[in-house]
């Protein structure tokens, strides 16, 4: 397989070197690991579809890897698979500031996006706190979505159309490039499909008017439950910020002391960030409005920040939470699961009994607003025996999430960490659907096998709950007039 690859691509775009492909063993989640035999590096759609047609004619599993910030093991090379690196991949193909679009390679930064605009008045909303380094090609993968996400939605919400490669080696569009038509929409269908459909190699972005006017409160409070029930009063009163967020005081002083400084009041049991956007008047009215209803749920002290540079300062934190973490123990584990608003005050003291139980510290910093949790499993990889205590009380944080009404992932997929638990939200049947979907874009099953979805090999357990798997029939065609029954064949989708 090296030798067909460098026939097809620049010597360089090829790495094969053992010590060179550790830095592919892993994504962000450094909990699981595969190490590649082999990662290559296109810089074009022609390269990418060459490369595919060749994982078709010889069998080859293929992976598509952007910038490695994942968080769920969804760019793993398991399988044997090959590692087909979207790095290079970083031109602006088109800018369309009249239609307010930009066309984009995977490989350009999150952040990019907004430099590349910003000057005309514009931006790009979907902002994860690893935007500064993740691709968005990645963020199309795993559906990103980011401290914005409460307003201005997630990635699906701003991609209008991507050129895809298919597994086979055929390049194709999804979407036409305007924010609603009436066929199906297979871009949706995608998006979030964590690389199990294709590779997208040009994607076209809806960009957004900057506000006129932005403002951040920094609301501390004595209990985390006083946090929550801020939300709760901010959104009932139908006021809509742009974000909301929460930090837990384990992750106040990881970021307190990563930087040197007291940004956030180190005595706070929690602290909520709530950004406010759009007209300058209506930002006024939602800043007072909102503020009042944090001093009614219990808050201590109000902090404003109007201008582009205090409101930098405070958002800092909050988006260098995981790292500051990191500093405190190099190893963790975190997790994504979803609640209702009205459910955060439950889930948040049953996480903190199921961490003395397992006698494992978790740090809470979380999407307040839409109640996206990322609690973080702290632990020493050198302790015996404490990475089954750290999967299992993951686990059961997600069906803490479940049980809540919830689900259990937001933004950052499933991949490899989670497909055991997918048939905890979904009936054999649903996901015999899905596969059909599958299936459809990737007869061969050659793209990210293995990923999302629990197979007996992978999730021994979930087979064994899938007791009674569904098995999806499909009608074969048959001539019409002929006055048969059309005949049903069934169909393995796993």
């Amino acid at each position: 397989m090296e030798r067909q690859c460098r026939r097809l691509l620049p010597a360089r775009a090829v790495v094969a070197a053992p010590q060179e492909l550790l830095t592919y063993d892993c994504d962000g989640l450094t909990l699981h690991r595969a190490q590649p035999s082999l990662v290559v590096l296109p810089e074009t759609t022609d390269q990418v579809a060459a490369l595919l047609r060749l994982c078709h004619s010889e069998g080859v599993p293929f992976v598509a890897r952007g910038s490695g910030t994942g968080l769920s093991g969804g760019a793993l090379a398991e399988n044997g698979a090959l590692v087909i690196a979207t790095t290079r991949m970083r031109s602006i193909l088109d800018l369309d500031l009249a239609n307010r679009r930009i066309t984009v390679q995977p490989g350009v930064i999150n952040s990019w996006v907004t430099r590349a605009v910003a000057g005309d008045g514009f931006y790009y909303a979907p902002d994860p706190s690893s935007q500064v380094v993740c691709s968005i090609g990645g963020n199309v993968a795993e559906n990103s979505g980011g401290v914005h996400c409460l307003k201005y939605g997630v990635t699906s919400n701003h991609v209008l159309a991507m050129e895809v490669v298919l597994p086979d080696g055929t390049v194709t569009t999804l979407g036409s490039g305007l924010a609603e038509t009436p066929e199906l929409d297979l871009r949706g269908v995608f998006i979030g499909s964590e690389g199990t459909l294709g590779i997208a190699t040009a994607i076209t972005l809806r960009l957004l008017r900057a506000p006129q006017s932005v403002a951040v409160l920094l609301a501390d409070f004595s209990a985390m439950e006083a946090a929550g029930e801020a939300v709760r009063l901010v959104t009932a009163a139908g006021v809509l910020p742009a974000g909301m967020e929460i930090m837990d005081n384990f992750t106040i002083n990881a970021v307190d002391d990563l930087f040197g400084s007291d940004e956030y009041p180190r005595d706070a049991a929690a602290v909520l960030l709530i950004e406010l956007d759009g007209q300058e008047r209506e930002v006024a009215a939602a800043v007072e409005i909102t503020g009042e209803l944090c001093r009614r749920a219990g808050a201590r002290t109000l902090r404003q920040a109007s201008s582009e540079a205090d409101r930098a300062l405070l958002w800092k934190g909050r988006k260098a939470a995981f790292a500051a973490v990191g500093r405190i123990t190099p190893t963790y584990y975190v997790q994504d699961g979803v609640v209702p608003r009205s459910a955060l005050p439950g889930v948040l003291a049953a996480i903190e009994e199921l961490s003395r139980r397992y006698e494992l510290p978790v740090a809470n910093v979380f999407h307040a607003g839409d109640g996206n949790l990322h609690p973080l499993i702290l632990y020493r990889a050198d302790q015996p025996g404490v990475t089954e205590r750290v999967q299992a009380l993951g686990a059961e944080i997600l069906r803490l999430c479940i049980d809540a009404g919830g689900s259990i992932t937001g933004e950052h997929g499933v991949g490899s960490d989670k497909r055991c638990y997918l048939d905890w939200m979904f009936a054999p049947d649903d996901l015999a659907t899905m596969g059909l979907v599958r299936q459809a874009f990737d007869p061969a099953g050659l793209a990210n096998p293995g990923k999302i979805f629990p197979t007996p090999r992978s999730c021994g357990e979930s087979a064994r709950r899938r007791a009674a798997p569904v098995t999806l029939r499909l009608a074969e065609e048959v001539p019409t007039g002929t006055g048969e029954e059309p005949s049903l064949e069934p169909l393995d989708v796993f």
